[in-house]
């Protein structure tokens, strides 16, 4: 069983849980295991990518037209 080490926030499996309701969190609904994995999946991430820089060229173009 996974538990989260409450001095750095990490998962690890030999600390004891905080509480009940944490033991429940981790048992129930599930928490992240591998402690090096901190990004999205490549497919995620670039979905993200595309709309910050849509959102970031829309409002450039809503600039440059209010201005001109």
């Amino acid at each position: 069983m996974f538990h989260t080490d409450k001095r750095s926030g990490t998962i690890n499996k030999n600390t004891k849980p905080f509480n009940d309701g944490t033991d429940h969190n981790h048992k129930h609904e599930g928490s992240p295991v591998n402690e090096e994995s901190g990004d999205l999946p490549k497919g995620i991430r670039w979905i993200g990518y595309f709309l910050v820089v849509g959102i970031l060229l829309m409002l450039t173009f809503a600039l440059l037209g209010s201005l001109l």
